[in-house]
């Protein structure tokens, strides 16, 4: 399903060059309409069903005649404009990735329910990065591990779970959103969750996926488990990953090991202390205890790897 997008704007040049961007770059997510006359752009909204309008902020626009269905952003010169007339503002002169990915986002919080963008049949693998003793270097495990898929043309996301992790340390990226929209996105029953994850995503230089850290820590406190839950499988039914490196505080509680048994691999990381290692020891026995009974026990899938200061090169 494509998005149907109509960008109003009275600068022809510029209108045919983001036309252009979308219609090669972005084919096949959206169906563009053009137009540099209001009246027209409006009676094309609700005839072609448009998802989307984009209008220039020199336009007067009568909102009564945009469709409650069809979302709605002027076009402004400024990067540090972020609404305009209590509507939201999209610069129009910064990547055409940018502007994509915020017109994603802009159309998630409309679609509701509607089925999202499907970028493949497969489920990513997931592998999971744990420190039972803390302080081991288990994220920078992680986000070198990242690294090293998306080295090897695997299209790989990062996502830092922990309540004060960040991704910020690894990676950076152009963009406006973070992981406080994921989260807004996840209690929303309004909001497309696919279109809002693939809107919000930033790629850093070395290719790897993530979503920036959230703009004030508590929030990663408003996720439970059951969001969790939500998003890594919204993650993994978008087929957008080959793999899907989870960076997650340590817990073998019952709830958790629902969601370990979709991994492909569990990581624990230790530093090869002796405190470390009697706490992946007792972790390890109380796991065993609790998969007695399973017919596929996550210890099967668990892996231990010392940390980086620990590996002798």
């Amino acid at each position: 399903m494509k998005i149907k997008l109509a960008i109003l704007e009275k600068d022809v040049s510029y209108l045919n060059r983001i036309v252009g961007v979308f219609g090669t770059k972005y084919a096949e997510n959206f169906q563009v309409y053009s137009f540099t006359d209001s009246d027209a752009a409006y009676s094309t909204l609700e005839s072609a069903k448009i998802d989307v309008l984009i209008a220039s902020d020199c336009f007067e626009i009568d909102f009564q005649q945009i469709p409650k269905r069809c979302g709605f952003a002027y076009f402004v010169d400024s990067p540090d404009i972020e609404t305009l007339n209590d509507q939201r503002a999209i610069c129009k002169f910064q990547k055409a990735d940018l502007i994509y990915k915020q017109i994603l986002s802009l159309y998630s919080e409309n679609a509701g329910n509607i089925s999202g963008l499907k970028f493949g049949d497969d489920s990513g693998k997931l592998i999971f990065f744990q420190s039972v003793s803390g302080g081991s270097g288990a994220s920078s495990m992680a986000a070198a591990c990242a690294i090293r898929f998306a080295a090897k043309g695997k299209k790989t996301l990062y996502l830092n779970l922990e309540r004060f992790g960040t991704s910020d340390v690894f990676f950076s990226a152009e963009g406006q959103f973070d992981m406080s929209d994921v989260i807004f996105a996840l209690k929303s029953k309004k909001t497309n969750l696919a279109m809002k994850l693939e809107g919000c995503v930033k790629q850093a230089e070395s290719g790897v996926f993530f979503y920036s850290q959230p703009k004030v820590a508590l929030d990663m406190m408003e996720l439970s488990r059951e969001d969790i839950a939500k998003l890594i499988s919204e993650l993994q039914l978008t087929g957008s990953y080959d793999y899907i490196v989870v960076d997650a505080d340590f817990s073998i509680d019952r709830e958790d090991l629902k969601l370990y048994r979709k991994a492909h691999t569990v990581v624990w990381v230790g530093d090869g202390s002796e405190l470390s290692n009697t706490k992946l020891f007792r972790a390890f026995n109380a796991l065993n205890i609790l998969e007695q009974n399973a017919e596929s026990p996550i210890v099967d899938r668990l892996a231990y790897v010392p940390s980086i200061n620990q590996i002798d090169l």
